[in-house]
């Protein structure tokens, strides 16, 4: 793995090897990363700018969710190109249960809906599963949930 490394960035193993023939530069003068904008001693200031958003639970998006989960039995918030929203889906079709889906890219109000059930839920991923309303999961989880007989427990 090292002969990897050493092709595709020369200058830090030379400076490695440096170092490595002088243990005392080694505890005085850091390896710097060749490349600025991979630099590791800056890494962390991309992630910290990110901040999380907040959202008025009584928005007309808050609402809509609120309602949708309490008017139907299952309940899927989706994306219509997520291979994990198709992987919840499966699941209710082969048991013939009717869901209702709500594509959340389609929707000129989705990013915030999104944010409410990150609000809900803990996390804006999609999907996002609700049955007789209880967030239950996404599509692992309900993956996982048909294949050892949990979901059907519900439909019973």
């Amino acid at each position: 793995m090292l002969s990897i490394i050493v092709r595709c960035l020369p200058i830090a193993h030379q400076r490695l090897s440096n170092q490595r023939s002088s243990p005392q530069s080694l505890s005085t003068q850091p390896v710097k990363f060749p490349f600025p904008l991979l630099d590791f001693d800056h890494m962390g200031s991309i992630g910290s700018s990110l901040r999380s958003q907040t959202i008025d639970m009584s928005s007309k998006s808050a609402k809509f969710v609120e309602n949708t989960i309490a008017s139907h039995k299952v309940v899927i918030f989706s994306k219509t190109f997520c291979p994990y929203c198709k992987m919840a889906k499966e699941p209710f079709q082969k048991l013939n249960v009717q869901a209702t889906v709500i594509e959340l890219d389609g929707n000129p109000d989705g990013d915030e809906i999104q944010t409410v059930l990150g609000t809900i839920t803990g996390a804006r991923t999609v999907p996002r599963v609700f049955i007789d309303g209880k967030f239950v999961g996404g599509g692992t989880d309900i993956k996982r949930m048909y294949d050892t007989g949990d979901l059907q427990k519900y439909f019973a």
